[in-house]
């Protein structure tokens, strides 16, 4: 594949949803665009900003932690995933907030404790604390939100 061609099938997909740059050199790579070509089809769309990382990081921050309840682990994990730099990672991070993190860790600690059928009060906080962190929260979040649940124990 020539130039021409990855440049416009790029900017294709990149004016119908933002993209990071990662994303961008796996779907090339995929298309089997040689590496010369992979470098300036990436320089050129960043030039163009089709695809800018750090305003690609902040949404997926909003997003993730938004609307699929992650926590701030499992973003980083994403974002290292698609190949962001760790500044960049650093800085999208600036967005979240703590207390709405807490607010939706309790939610779905809450979720949780009534689908589980456990009578083992230590085996049914083990699950919860696997649970959240699954949903990339920090130990220290979920042992938070837990005092906060067993406070309100008729919940």
């Amino acid at each position: 594949m020539d130039f021409k061609t990855a440049y416009n099938k790029t900017t294709a997909l990149c004016a119908r949803r933002e993209y990071c740059s990662g994303d961008m050199i796996k779907k090339l790579k995929n298309w089997e665009v040689p590496e010369e070509i992979i470098t300036k089809v990436i320089s050129q769309l960043k030039k163009e900003k089709f695809i800018d990382d750090t305003r690609y990081a902040r949404f997926f921050v909003r997003d993730k932690s938004k609307f699929n309840r992650w926590g701030e682990q499992k973003i980083i994990w994403a974002m290292r995933q698609k190949l962001i730099s760790q500044e960049i990672i650093e800085d999208a991070l600036t967005e979240l907030d703590e207390e709405e993190l807490q607010t939706t860790l309790l939610q779905l600690l809450k979720e949780k404790k009534r689908q589980i059928k456990e009578e083992n009060p230590h085996k049914r906080k083990a699950a919860l604390i696997r649970f959240a962190t699954g949903r990339g929260f920090k130990y220290s979040q979920i042992q938070k939100g837990l005092q906060i649940l067993d406070l309100n124990e008729d919940d």
